[in-house]
């Protein structure tokens, strides 16, 4: 059984051109399919889904292309928060908050305050995210601790290194699943993602359907996942 989801959202702006449109139009179906993909996890009883929304290096896009991605993304976040709390879905957004644009960040307050309490799934929209990043940020952190004598160096474990990442409280996901056709990760959950099956689609994000995720699933099932044992 799955317990914790996460995909690579590749595709949009490709989705985009494909028919002509301007990139943000891509953006807009590919919001879409995020709700979908949140139907699926819901009927499935999967508890973590995390989404790679905007990593640092996407940053480099066009001014006016990141202007209409906060657009698309404040108003997501108000269409989708009665129905969010309605089904028991708490949000996050995880990545580097020092970088969040100022436009957004009463949208993503609000919503994050709003749906707390839910508990049928919590999605983390990885947002600002880079996982080399993650991973800097988290041993400075631990360093500083260690020079304040709040921990010792003896004492850093993987559990203490988890528990310094953006993700912590969430578990690795047992599955990894990238459209767009290319395979790599990304610098997308690098540490978490040690254990994780990874799985690869041809089709654009905004053209996922319930017949891929349950063909990643099955996927997934018939695994052997022996941790080298």
């Amino acid at each position: 059984m799955i317990q914790h989801l996460a995909c690579i959202m590749d595709g949009n702006r490709r989705f985009a051109l494909k028919h002509g449109w301007k990139p943000w139009i891509g953006h807009q179906e590919g919001a879409r399919a995020i709700r979908r993909v949140i139907d699926f996890c819901l009927a499935r009883r999967i508890r973590h889904l995390s989404l790679y929304a905007f990593s640092l290096e996407n940053f480099k896009r066009p001014p006016q292309e990141l202007t209409f991605l906060w657009d698309i993304l404040i108003k997501n976040i108000y269409d989708i928060k009665n129905t969010a709390i309605a089904q028991g879905i708490r949000v996050r957004f995880i990545g580097n908050r020092a970088l969040f644009p100022p436009t957004i960040l009463p949208a993503i307050t609000m919503l994050a305050e709003a749906c707390s309490e839910g508990t049928a799934l919590c999605v983390n929209i990885l947002f600002c995210y880079g996982a080399r990043q993650e991973i800097i940020a988290g041993i400075k952190s631990i360093l500083h601790k260690i020079r304040a004598g709040f921990i010792h160096e003896n004492d850093v474990s993987e559990a203490v290194i988890e528990d310094h990442l953006w993700t912590q409280g969430t578990p690795a996901p047992e599955l990894i699943l990238r459209t767009g056709g290319r395979h790599r990760l990304s610098n997308f959950l690098l540490y978490q993602a040690a254990y994780s099956e990874l799985y690869f689609l041809d089709c654009l994000w905004p053209e996922i359907t319930d017949k891929h995720l349950n063909e990643a699933v099955a996927f997934f099932e018939q695994c052997e996942r022996n941790f080298g044992t």
